[in-house]
C-alpha cells in the first residue's frame, strides 16, 4: 500500500511539474502557424506554474515596496505563459500586432523603458478582462507574456500607472 501511495504522489508531482518544462516550440497561437515564414526566429517558451511562482512574486513585490494594487493584481492571475523570440524582426512584430487587432485585442498602453518598448493589450468583454498580452520589444529579442485571469479595467489601469510612475 505504501508503494502505491508513493507512486501516486510521484505521478502527481511529475504531472504538475510538466508546466515547468522549457520548450523550443512556440506556446502562443499566432506563432504556432506552420505556414508562416518566421525567417530564422528561434523560440523558447514555458508555462509558469503559479502554485510555485505566486509566493515568490508576492515576496519580491513586498521587498520592492510595490503598492497593494499590484499585489492584489497578482492574486487575480490564473495562468501565465512566457515566450522569447530571438532573431525576430519588425515584420513578425507587425504581423503579430495585426493578428491581435483582428482577434479583438485592444491596445491599452505602450511604455518606453531603458530602450525597450513594452506594449500591453487586453481582450475585454464588458467590464471583465480575461486575457492580457504584454510584449517587450528590445533590440536583441522579443518577449511575449500571456496573462490569464479575472481583471477589471481599473486593475489594469492601476498597474499601468504604477509601472509608468517608476
Amino acid at each position: 500500500m505504501k508503494i502505491l501511495k508513493t507512486l501516486f504522489v510521484a505521478i502527481c508531482t511529475i504531472s504538475l511539474m510538466q508546466s515547468c518544462v522549457v520548450s523550443k516550440k512556440p506556446n502562443m497561437e499566432f506563432f504556432s502557424n506552420a505556414d508562416y515564414d518566421y525567417q530564422g526566429a528561434r523560440f523558447i517558451s514555458f508555462n509558469v506554474p503559479l502554485f510555485l511562482a505566486k509566493p515568490y512574486i508576492k515576496k519580491a513585490l513586498k521587498e520592492d515596496g510595490e503598492s497593494e494594487a499590484v499585489y492584489d493584481l497578482v492574486k487575480k492571475v490564473s495562468k501565465i505563459k512566457i515566450m522569447t523570440v530571438e532573431n525576430g524582426n519588425k515584420t513578425l512584430l507587425n504581423d503579430y500586432s495585426n493578428y491581435l487587432n483582428s482577434n479583438n485585442y485592444q491596445d491599452w498602453a505602450t511604455i518606453k523603458h531603458d530602450g525597450n518598448n513594452i506594449n500591453i493589450r487586453v481582450k475585454q468583454k464588458g467590464e471583465s478582462i480575461k486575457n492580457m498580452l504584454i510584449t517587450v520589444n528590445s533590440d536583441k529579442e522579443l518577449v511575449f507574456v500571456d496573462v490569464k485571469g479575472s481583471f477589471t479595467p481599473d486593475d489594469i489601469s492601476r498597474m499601468i500607472n504604477n509601472v509608468s510612475d517608476k
